[in-house]
């Protein structure tokens, strides 16, 4: 077995054994590690300059690959049923003491990880994510050219067009006073390269705004552009489906296709949201259950939220939860107990329509008040859904609905095109 690696990908790695005569060292490089054995009577040379090594030495060896003995197998790594029992052994390059263990389960400050990024890259989960990110890309260029998409680059030196954001600006030398901009997005070059015929084109560009740090805006960033000349709405449906079963394979992760489809309205009756959590049961409507009861508007129930196995509520924690409904504007009826002795025959119907049990958690919630302007409705849908949202992630260490390695993909289509504006009363 020979192994020459350059000076950036390998390393000898802090878990090292030394039992006099034999050494035990770790060799890692981008694939992970390998167990290196030095003897000390195979060759004493050899076994000298083992005890030399320190971490993050940059080395190469020879030897022979054998198999561990049962008592040493190491099932967390994928090489933990061999060795490499090594013969020759060359010292590429020393290293100082590393500012930080290359372990995961360290805890490093982010300004000293950014300060010292290459040794930070060495890292095994930002080693995953950039070698991720790269299968990731490779998979979206397989699934779009398979489509017939062309990969075509643009200019990141433009004009300055008016968009969202501000741009960053680039001084022209030959031209004083002049400025070239960098693209916030292709948007004009991939216009161009439909009417000059080129039917579907892609790319995976950087994009540039100058603007504050947001969790969901850097000021430089990455997207898949694509664009096609005369789609129709199910043609974008067989684009991107593909496209996204296929980056979610790479991720390790199963789609189920088709992706299922809500219109707007659909969606804020079911979930108040258009961008609904679909790993949390829909909410309900029930106005119509309670409308007998003799209650005014202001007393209705009109949304019954289930939250699943959540077991007893207690009183602290119902008061919680009716506090960030009234911030709001939602009057909450969290005591269903309660309710069902008072409306016994809508409340029947009300666990019968949501499909809610003695173990779940049923919030009921309504109008809180007058909102001049406002449309009752949607602005109880609108703060149900936050609701929801909010009691599904409080109580998930009960239910583990929310677990983060279950994606539940969804469309959302026909949105409205006016908005309502409550403090002037009017859509846009």
């Amino acid at each position: 077995f020979k192994c020459d690696w350059s000076s950036d990908v390998c390393s000898s790695d802090l878990r090292r054994r030394d039992l006099g005569g034999v050494i035990f060292i770790h060799l890692r490089d981008r694939e992970g590690v390998t167990q290196l054995v030095f003897e000390e009577g195979l060759d004493p040379a050899v076994h000298g300059k083992g005890e030399m090594l320190a971490a993050e030495y940059v080395i190469a060896v020879e030897g022979k690959v054998t198999l561990r003995t049962t008592d040493n197998i190491n099932p967390a790594i994928p090489t933990g049923e061999v060795e490499v029992v090594v013969e020759k052994l060359w010292i590429l390059n020393e290293s100082r003491t590393p500012p930080f263990p290359m372990e995961d389960n360290v805890d490093v400050k982010e300004d000293a990880r950014l300060k010292y990024r290459y040794v930070d890259l060495r890292r095994p989960r930002m080693q995953h994510n950039i070698i991720l990110r790269s299968k990731i890309a490779f998979a979206v260029r397989q699934v779009l050219c398979d489509q017939g998409f062309l990969e075509i680059e643009t200019p990141f030196m433009t004009r300055s067009t008016p968009e969202g954001a501000r741009d960053y600006l680039v001084p022209a030398r030959v031209s004083p006073g002049n400025f070239y901009a960098l693209p916030q997005s292709p948007q004009i070059f991939k216009q161009l390269l439909m009417v000059a015929g080129f039917d579907k084109y892609f790319q995976i560009v950087r994009c540039f705004r100058d603007e504050d740090l947001r969790a969901d805006r850097q000021p430089e960033f990455t997207q898949i552009d694509l664009e096609m000349s005369f789609p129709q709405q199910e043609t974008i449906y067989e684009v991107i489906e593909p496209l996204l079963k296929a980056v979610a394979k790479e991720a390790g992760y199963d789609v189920e296709l088709p992706i299922p489809r809500l219109t707007y309205e659909q969606a804020m009756r079911s979930y108040g949201s258009d961008k609904p959590d679909l790993r949390l049961p829909p909410f309900h409507c029930v106005e119509d259950l309670f409308k007998g009861e003799g209650l005014t508007p202001e007393d209705l129930p009109l949304v019954a939220i289930r939250i699943p196995k959540t077991g007893p509520v207690s009183r602290k924690e119902r008061d919680e939860l009716k506090v960030f409904g009234q911030e709001r504007g939602l009057r909450v009826f969290d005591d269903a107990k309660r309710l069902e002795r008072d409306f016994p025959a809508a409340m029947a119907e009300v666990r019968t329509r949501t499909g809610a049990t003695e173990e779940d958690l049923l919030i009921l919630c309504g109008w809180g008040g007058e909102a001049k302007g406002q449309r009752p409705e949607h602005t109880v849908l609108l703060a149900a859904g936050q609701l929801r949202t909010h009691a599904g992630q409080k109580y998930n260490d009960r239910h583990q609905l929310l677990d983060p390695k279950v994606f539940r993909f969804l469309w959302v289509v026909d949105f409205p095109m006016f908005e309502w504006r409550s403090e002037e009363h009017t859509s846009e």
